[in-house]
C-alpha cells in the first residue's frame, strides 16, 4: 500500500494534466478524438478532455506576414521590373484550415499562397503599364489582389488582409530605356523651348522694327511740319520787310547775289551788263 499510493497519486496527476488545456487569446484550438475533428471553436481559457482519447491542436489566431522574395514581373510594355511585396492573412476557420491545409502545415499553407498571390500580381502586372503601375493605379492593383485571394481561399479558412508592394525597381535595361526615353523628352521639350524663344525674339524685333519706322516716320512728318511753318515764316518775315522798303531789300538781295555769284577769283560769268542783274552797277557813282 504504501508503494500504490504514490503511484497512484502520479498517475491521478498525469491523468488530471491531460485532461485540461489551456487556450490563449492568440491561440486557436482544435480538439480531437482518435484523430477526427469534434470541436474547433473553443474560446480563450481552461478547457477539458478525455485523457488519451482526445488530443488538442493549436494554430495561430494573430495576423501573420509572409515576405516574398523580390521577383521580376512584366508590364504591359513588356518591360521587366523587380516587385518586392508582402502578404498579411490570418486563420479565420481553423478546422477548414486544418482539412484542407494537410493537418495545418504553415510550410505548405505558405507556399500555396505564394504560388497564387504571385500568379494573380503577375497578372496584374501584365494588363498595366510601368508608369500605371507605379502610379495611383497602384492601390486599385492591390485591392483587386485582395479581393482575388479572398475569393480564391475561402476553402482554406484563411482571410487575406492585405497585399502590399514595398518596391519596385527597375532592370539595368528598363533604366536605360527610360533614361533614353526622358533624354529625348527633355531635348524635344528644350528644342520646343528655344524654338518658342526664337519666335517671340523675331515677334519682338518686328515689333521694334516697325516702332522704329513709326517714330522716323512721325519725326519726319514734323520735321516737314516745322520746316514748312519755318519757310512760311521767312516767307512772311520776307514780304514784310520788302513790303517797309522795296527799294532796300531789292539792293540786299542783290548784294546777297553778287556775294554767291564772284566768290573766287577764277569764277567767271558771260552776261549782257544791261541785264536786270546789274542794275545796281549802273547805278553806282564814284566817290
Amino acid at each position: 500500500m504504501r508503494l500504490f499510493l504514490p503511484i497512484a497519486i502520479v498517475v491521478a496527476l498525469i491523468i488530471g494534466l491531460n485532461s485540461v488545456f489551456v487556450v490563449k487569446e492568440t491561440e486557436f484550438a482544435i480538439k480531437f478524438r482518435l484523430g477526427e475533428v469534434v470541436r474547433s471553436d473553443y474560446e480563450p481559457g481552461l478547457h477539458f478532455k478525455v485523457p488519451f482519447i482526445n488530443n488538442v491542436r493549436k494554430l495561430e489566431r494573430r495576423i501573420i506576414t509572409l515576405d516574398m522574395r523580390p521577383e521580376q514581373m512584366n508590364t504591359a510594355e513588356q518591360k521587366f521590373v523587380e516587385v518586392d511585396y508582402y502578404v498579411k492573412w490570418r486563420i479565420t476557420n481553423p478546422r477548414d484550415f486544418y482539412v484542407a491545409t494537410q493537418g495545418g502545415d504553415m510550410m505548405f499553407t505558405r507556399s500555396r499562397l505564394a504560388q497564387l498571390i504571385r500568379n494573380d500580381l503577375r497578372d496584374e502586372f501584365a494588363q498595366r503599364t510601368l508608369s500605371e503601375v507605379v502610379s495611383e493605379q497602384r492601390r486599385e492593383m492591390m485591392e483587386q489582389l485582395v479581393i482575388r485571394a479572398d475569393r480564391r481561399f475561402q476553402d482554406f479558412g484563411i482571410d487575406v488582409i492585405d497585399v502590399r508592394i514595398k518596391k519596385i525597381e527597375l532592370t539595368d535595361e528598363v533604366l536605360n530605356s527610360v533614361f533614353e526615353r526622358m533624354e529625348t523628352q527633355r531635348t524635344e521639350f528644350a528644342n520646343e523651348l528655344r524654338s518658342l524663344g526664337r519666335e517671340r525674339a523675331e515677334r519682338i524685333r518686328a515689333d521694334a522694327d516697325r516702332q522704329v519706322r513709326v517714330l522716323l516716320a512721325d519725326a519726319e512728318r514734323d520735321a516737314q511740319r516745322l520746316r514748312g511753318e519755318g519757310d512760311a515764316q521767312a516767307i512772311q518775315i520776307y514780304a514784310e520787310a520788302f513790303d517797309r522798303d522795296r527799294d532796300f531789300f531789292s539792293f540786299w538781295r542783290s548784294m546777297n547775289a553778287y556775294e554767291a555769284s564772284f566768290g573766287t577769283d577764277k569764277d567767271i560769268m558771260l552776261m549782257d551788263t544791261r541785264s536786270e542783274f546789274f542794275r545796281f552797277f549802273d547805278q553806282m557813282r564814284p566817290e
